[in-house]
């Protein structure tokens, strides 16, 4: 499975990215927002930064705006990926932008027929929000389970894209599921690397260590 990092912080994705945990970043306009920097700067940096996808977000909600906006977010870098809502205008938009070699992530997705109609109109991306339903009480991860089956179903290229993680157990769980790609805040993808048990072994070893009054080197 992938790792995007869902942020706009320059700052983090250097730093994760360096240890080779990013392939690839989402953005949007909340977290462009948190930046504090304008759009294209930003993304362009970001794409500057990571080799993957990078999503940037249009903003218009209809079909003939949101080509106009797509048009002058592709041009910022090669591994830009258009991200547009899961509404009839943004399916259009994202069959259009496919037709032209861009690359799109359909985001704001919350059932499994919505994914279908996102994977018919090309995209590259579908981006599911399991945290977003989770909090209405619905189990987020059933419906990543249920466009995995769909998708495998049909051959589908599109890949499943879990977002809105609020835990680790949102990554391992996508992981089982079989997603092709969890996109996590900076906070979740270092978690990922924690256990209690790691720490106390780990504490146990150079506690011994220190006994033997040896060193390495």
């Amino acid at each position: 499975m992938k790792f995007f990092v869902d942020t706009a912080d320059v700052k983090e994705i250097r730093e994760l990215n360096e240890l080779g945990l990013v392939d690839g970043v989402t953005t949007n306009p909340s977290l462009i927002l948190k930046s504090g920097g304008k759009i294209i700067d930003v993304t362009r940096e970001i794409c500057e930064i990571v080799e993957g996808p990078v999503s940037a977000e249009v903003t218009a909600t209809e079909y003939s705006e949101m080509m106009k906006e797509a048009a002058v977010l592709s041009k910022i870098a090669d591994n830009i990926a258009i991200k547009v809502p899961l509404t009839f205008d943004g399916l259009k938009a994202c069959k259009a932008l496919r037709s032209e070699g861009h690359m799109v992530n359909v985001t704001l997705c919350f059932s499994a027929t919505q994914a279908l109609l996102a994977a018919k109109a090309g995209a590259t991306f579908i981006s599911p929000f399991v945290g977003r339903l989770d909090d209405t009480g619905i189990d987020g991860m059933e419906l990543i389970a249920e466009i995995r089956q769909i998708y495998d179903n049909y051959d589908f290229d599109t890949e499943i894209l879990v977002a809105s993680v609020r835990t680790t157990n949102h990554v391992k769980q996508a992981a089982i599921i079989g997603a092709d790609v969890a996109t996590v805040p900076p906070a979740t993808l270092r978690a990922l690397v924690k256990h209690p048990l790691t720490d106390k072994g780990l504490e146990q070893f150079l506690a011994d260590w220190a006994k033997t009054g040896q060193k390495i080197g």
